[in-house]
């Protein structure tokens, strides 16, 4: 909590009790039976979690880009998995909320700030993942609606979930033939692929989204024609920074596993923690996260303050914090030895569950891209 303001502080104990109470004991059986915790998420809709970033007229709690990378980074010491769905849950909130009309923003945001309701976002499709500017899925306007066709793949919450945030191409080709439209669970031509069976974030559903001659209102595209692309980006922009801070609560958490451990177990007659090879190893672990953490929360900062080099520090807070957590959490599991290789210890969920994190909302090879896109442009 260094450098954090008092009112920082407090929603990250806030949010770190809730995690200790409410999600930890439970993160290994949602994991195993493959349980949605939607009374868990309602719960922490109650302290404001539902809308972090989203404007207090329609529900959301109006906090910054640093507060909402605190209260993530917390909540996924709990876990991980069901803290990382609900950052995609609060992404499209935000999206319905910054670029809806005031119709749209009363109709959609009240519900999911509570998390009466909870919301997918749907960009990847099953031929275009990292080249999300080529996406099929086609919306032809006929009327006062577009009849939509096509599919998309990997969508966190699918099926489960009530509302979806759907790219799709009214256009040309490119980005600027891309829209965006909010669909709700029940619309006719709207069904979904089988639950897909997943290495980890096995707390939230996972399934393909499928549009057949499905009809949407023209009052449900936000922003104009045209702006879906521009739409995404900005989404991901934050998406970015907040599955990043889901990447520091469970190298965070693995950090404290492995320092127990070490204190506990002993080898040779030894305490594990008098081994200075394993010493440095955890001392190492503890730098690069402080050092991911402060990463991110500069981008927050530039992204909260909309400064011209937001995207590209984004870029790197994502590339960089999701790499570093992921390797400090696979170093605890490593330094539990055997055990760490057990579903009755949690660190094998930590890195089971963060794996993933290095894929999406950019692949990290795309955060690359982008970093170095930027340099050479000068």
């Amino acid at each position: 909590s260094t450098g954090l303001t008092e009112d920082q502080k407090e929603f990250q104990k806030v949010a770190l009790d809730f995690a200790a109470k409410e999600m930890a004991p439970y993160m290994a059986e949602w994991d195993e039976k493959e349980i949605f915790p939607v009374e868990t998420m309602r719960k922490a809709a109650q302290l404001g979690f539902g809308g972090i970033y989203v404007k207090p007229d329609v529900g959301g709690s109006g906090l910054s880009r640093l507060d909402t990378s605190i209260i993530f980074e917390a909540l996924s010491t709990g876990c991980t998995s069901t803290t990382a769905y609900m950052s995609i849950h609060n992404m499209c909130v935000w999206m319905i909320d910054t670029f809806g009309n005031e119709e749209q923003r009363r109709r959609f945001c009240p519900s999911l700030c509570s998390m009466e309701k909870f919301a997918s976002y749907c960009l990847t499709e099953p031929g275009s993942g990292s080249d999300a500017a080529s996406l099929l899925t086609s919306a032809q306007r006929k009327g006062d609606t577009y009849v939509l066709n096509g599919s998309k793949a990997f969508i966190s919450g699918g099926g489960d979930t009530d509302v979806y945030v759907v790219m799709c191409r009214t256009g040309g080709p490119g980005p600027k033939g891309i829209s965006c439209l909010v669909l709700e669970k029940g619309m006719p031509g709207l069904s979904f692929g089988k639950k897909e069976k997943k290495v980890g974030w096995n707390s939230q559903p996972t399934r393909a989204v499928i549009f057949e001659d499905c009809v949407v209102p023209v009052g449900n595209r936000l922003g104009a024609e045209g702006q879906g692309f521009s739409i995404a980006m900005q989404g991901l922009n934050g998406g970015r920074i907040n599955i990043a801070s889901c990447s520091l609560g469970a190298a965070h958490a693995s950090v404290l596993l492995a320092q127990e451990h070490l204190t506990v177990r002993k080898q040779f007659g030894e305490p594990l923690a008098s081994n200075q090879y394993l010493q440095f190893r955890l001392a190492e672990m503890a730098t690069r996260l402080v050092a991911a953490r402060l990463m991110v929360r500069n981008a927050a900062r530039a992204l909260q303050d909309g400064r011209e080099d937001a995207a590209v520090l984004c870029s790197m807070a994502k590339l960089f914090a999701t790499d570093e957590c992921f390797g400090i959490c696979n170093q605890a599991l490593q330094m539990h030895g055997g055990y760490g290789y057990l579903k009755d210890y949690a660190v094998q969920q930590f890195v089971r569950d963060i794996r993933v994190h290095q894929i999406l909302e950019g692949t990290n090879e795309v955060m690359r891209m982008i970093v170095a896109r930027n340099l050479l442009q000068g």
